[in-house]
């Protein structure tokens, strides 16, 4: 991995890295960082929260305009309740810590994600986030919370037979896009790149549909690790990727 960060070398070299359009990143390691130091599981959840801070300035420093963190799966609720309800507590902290630097960013919020047996207080929180950030026309934020991408294509699902049920649209008339507008994700681009933080090589259940073609990028240090030097280590990887969409020629996206 790269040993110095773009910002250090000069600006021609910062100018060859290929930016994704869409970045989608599975936080992964909070707990592993926390216990190798002998610390409890929560406070890896709070340095995380740090990282993702990092990674917000980062991507609007280097013009990504889209990107989705994978901040809570549906198979998360299988943990212990009292770090579900921290990981809980830490997404009402962070709205409320950081929602004005966001703001004053032009970053838009948007949350993803099955909304049901919330508590009301955070579907409000939710709402409001999403609201008074849905104007800002720059880093379109997506977090991803109580999200699995199985339950997301599903629910896509059922959607369009409800809408076939009422005469709404033919059977014969679904294609690939009927089902992208039926998901949680509906209007915005397929990420181009995904990184996975830890170690584990695998997608987990993020993005299922839309990572059909999306570079992936795994890398060995834990998520509250992340830094520049990491982040433009995977931009390097995934600018040296030959991405060919399934034609001969390579296509440059």
């Amino acid at each position: 991995m790269s040993t110095t960060t773009a910002i250090e070398r000069d600006a021609a070299t910062r100018v060859r890295l290929r930016i994704p359009n869409h970045l989608g990143v599975i936080m992964d390691g909070n707990g592993r960082w926390a216990l190798s130091r002998g610390r409890p599981r929560t406070d890896g959840h709070l340095a995380g929260v740090r990282a993702v801070r990092q990674l917000v300035r980062l991507a609007i420093d280097y013009g990504i305009p889209y990107v989705t963190v994978f901040g809570f799966s549906s198979e998360n609720w299988r943990r212990p309740p009292d770090e579900v309800n921290f990981i809980f507590g830490l997404l009402r902290r962070f709205v409320a810590s950081d929602l004005e630097t966001l703001i004053r960013n032009n970053v838009q919020v948007r949350i993803i994600g099955s909304r049901e047996g919330l508590d009301p207080s955070l579907l409000r929180l939710i709402e409001d986030t999403e609201r008074k950030t849905a104007a800002n026309p720059g880093l379109v934020l997506v977090i991803a919370f109580n999200y699995g991408g199985k339950a997301e294509i599903a629910n896509a699902v059922r959607r369009i037979a409800g809408a076939v049920a009422r005469g709404e649209i033919a059977p014969e008339a679904i294609n690939e896009e009927t089902v992208a507008a039926a998901l949680y994700t509906a209007g915005l681009p397929d990420p181009d790149l995904i990184i996975r933080t830890s170690g584990e090589q695998r997608i987990s259940n993020f993005l299922l549909w839309q990572g059909a073609y999306a570079e992936l990028v795994f890398i060995r240090d834990n998520w509250p690790d992340f830094d520049e030097r990491t982040f433009v280590a995977a931009l390097e990887e995934f600018t040296a990727r030959d991405r060919r969409f399934g034609a001969v020629e390579a296509q440059v996206s």
